[in-house]
């Protein structure tokens, strides 16, 4: 493909974003017209997909971190045949699938949520990351592409995650940089001086420098950049809102061209064409690149050899016949290594995981263990990694505080993928942003000092606000466990949900086994799936209701003992995840709610949230402010989170009350 096809490939990428821009009288078109020529080598020559297949399963990733340039990524999709004309005429429109940063899932061809700026970055690594543990065991064989700026090199983030990609080696994942030395504040010299070769090459990347806008440049760096044994960063110099009488400069980034500016940027570029029209010579030559990305998809099967066996790996994701793929009989295998692919695509668990979990409940329920909900946690993931490989650990830095590794688990390192844990070391996060939680991906977080009960590492540990914030994520459904049967649970209700992700908030200090106090019902169910449910109910007249979570239920339990003690009846409610609750039917959160008893709730931590159970009236047994340093017992006391404290402030109300 010439240099004059190229120019008119990227030119439509402009002339389309800017058109699109322009329309919805919102956007950043400085970022497109600098990274088009870029990209148009990458889509023409380079990057295997298929929009016929979009989620086959063995093609190259392409995510463009700087989401905000947005535009040059759907102008591709259009032209290449993952969305119509009419998605770009509604860009960033109500219903559209063209929003103002790509989603993940919404977008036909968007390999990934990005826009905060540093996440796809991470996004992109945690993808090569994958890639390479799937090459070991499905011959899976795919390079990810991901597209920056400067401010996403600014980013703490960005430092952990090159840190990281670097140390394993993910030579399979390839940054390219707009690097135009402009941010939104001016030229990047006002606030940053990195010598990004020389920090990429400490981190121990393979890193070129090119200007971004000679195509035999571009594509000698990437050719390069596949052959290389490290990821490699590709420093692509280039011109923000290049052809535009901003071109340069900061106001090119997201400021609205004039009608005048785009009229002469059309005469510059010979581009005399209505908006959105792209001629039919430029539309078929960006055709003729999907043509050579499909040769690469047919030739996309795998042979294998697993000792006698021999077996073919379909890595299409959409259920295609073997005549439309080229298959035979012959060596079109749907066994074994496909077999167990294809059932991680769906997210099929084991047959065996539900044998695995009900065994292990029976064996808490006799041995009714006082013991960390994190060791709990890590007696349960401890069975399940055993049974299900998909199950990829790691921790930053804190493996055996976090008790998420087991013996059995084998580390993944720059000369062994084949293992099934990472040391993040201390990048926090990396590792969190490498599974990232806006995408719908079914991710287990792991945070195990969940209150004041961290005790003498005082407040800089103590989490009191972090429950407040963790439960307003949307579709993130926050568990926090009383015992270890309820952490059991509420594990087996994570593996459940495929389009969401998890977070268990952990106990450091032991807890009692709680569900003992609930004997008259069958132990085998989960109870967790509710949300909230009634852990002992009270054996005189329904007074007092108490709602706790965590390692605060035990005191709960206590100050019911009291409560009855004075004849006055108390309900326990234990409520290891809110999200599940409020998704109960309205007769069962009105069976737990509507009475009126007093309500109590007791956490260690932020009250914020909580009225919506106990109403506005209702006592909160919690934190007020940060922690201290002292044991975890006596903060408990200092701060009159007790069970005696939980006494005196209910009978404080029914006096009152009477």
């Amino acid at each position: 493909m010439n240099h004059s096809h190229l120019k008119s490939m990227a030119n439509a990428i402009r002339f389309l974003s800017i058109d699109a821009v322009q329309k919805a009288n919102s956007g950043h078109p400085g970022m497109p017209l600098g990274m088009a020529d870029v990209a148009t080598v990458l889509f023409a020559k380079y990057l295997n997909h298929n929009p016929d297949d979009s989620k086959w399963f063995n093609r190259d990733r392409f995510v463009l971190s700087n989401g905000h340039g947005s535009m040059l990524l759907y102008s591709i999709l259009y032209l290449t045949g993952y969305i119509s004309i009419d998605e770009l005429k509604n860009f960033r429109q109500m219903g559209s699938k063209t929003p103002g940063h790509p989603e993940f899932g919404l977008t036909s061809g968007v390999e990934a949520t990005t826009g905060p700026l540093g996440q796809g970055f991470a996004a992109a690594v945690g993808m090569a990351l994958d890639e390479s543990i799937l090459k070991k065991q499905f011959r899976i064989n795919h390079y990810t592409y991901v597209m920056l700026g400067d401010g996403y090199l600014m980013e703490g983030i960005s430092h952990e995650v090159a840190s990281l990609a670097g140390h394993l080696k993910l030579n399979k994942l390839i940054a390219l940089f707009d690097d135009n030395d402009i941010s939104i504040d001016g030229a990047t010299c006002l606030s940053c001086s990195d010598d990004v070769e020389k920090r990429f090459l400490a981190y121990g990347w393979n890193v070129d420098e090119i200007d971004g806008h000679d195509f035999d440049a571009i594509s000698f760096a990437i050719e390069q950049a596949k052959k290389s044994g490290k990821p490699t960063m590709i420093c692509c110099k280039t011109i923000i809102g290049k052809f535009s009488s901003r071109a340069g400069t900061s106001s090119a980034h997201s400021d609205a061209f004039s009608e005048e500016d785009i009229k002469q940027m059309r005469e510059k570029l010979n581009w005399n064409y209505e908006p959105f029209h792209v001629p039919e010579d430029v539309k078929n030559a960006w055709k003729k690149t999907v043509e050579r990305a499909k040769q690469n998809y047919t030739m996309s099967f795998q042979r294998v050899t697993r000792k006698e066996e021999k077996e073919w790996i379909p890595v299409s994701s959409t259920g295609m016949t073997r005549e439309s793929t080229g298959m035979t009989e012959e060596n079109a295998g749907m066994t074994g290594y496909h077999a167990e692919l294809q059932r991680r695509l769906d997210k099929h668990l084991p047959d065996n995981i539900a044998g695995v979990l009900a065994d292990l409940k029976k064996q808490i329920c006799e041995l009714m263990p006082n013991e960390a909900t994190r060791s709990s946690f890590g007696r349960v993931m401890e069975l399940l990694t055993e049974s299900m490989p998909e199950l990829i650990g790691g921790s930053a830095d804190l493996t055996g505080s976090n008790c998420t590794k087991y013996q059995h688990m084998q580390v993944i390192n720059s000369n062994n993928y084949s293992g099934s844990y990472v040391h993040y070391g201390v990048r926090e996060h990396a590792m969190a942003a490498c599974m990232n939680a806006l995408m719908k991906q079914q991710v287990m977080y792991v945070m195990t000092h969940d209150s004041i009960g961290v005790g003498e590492d005082g407040p800089t540990h103590q989490p009191m606000e972090h429950l407040a914030s963790l439960r307003a994520i949307p579709n993130l459904y926050v568990f926090r466990p009383a015992d270890a049967v309820e952490t059991l649970e509420c594990v087996s209700i994570a593996l459940e949900k495929k389009e969401s992700p998890a977070l268990f908030a952990l106990s450091r200090q032991n807890v009692s086994y709680m569900r003992k106090f609930y004997s008259d019902i069958d132990q085998s169910a989960n109870l967790s799936k509710f949300g909230a449910y009634i852990l002992c109910e009270c054996s005189k007249k329904l007074k007092v209701t108490i709602f706790a979570t965590g390692s605060e239920v035990e005191i709960a339990v206590e100050a019911r003992e009291k409560l009855q003690e004075k004849g006055i009846g108390t309900r326990i409610v234990s409520m290891p995840c809110w999200r599940l609750f409020d998704e109960q039917s309205d007769e069962y959160k009105a069976a737990i709610l509507n009475n009126d008893s007093i309500k109590v709730a007791i956490e260690a931590g932020s009250e914020m949230g909580w009225h919506k159970y106990i109403g506005s009236n209702g006592i909160f047994i919690g934190m007020k402010s940060f922690g201290e340093s002292a044991p975890y017992k006596t903060l408990y006391e200092h701060f009159n989170i007790s069970a005696d404290h939980v006494v005196k402030c209910v009978c404080e109300k029914l006096v009152y009350i009477q």
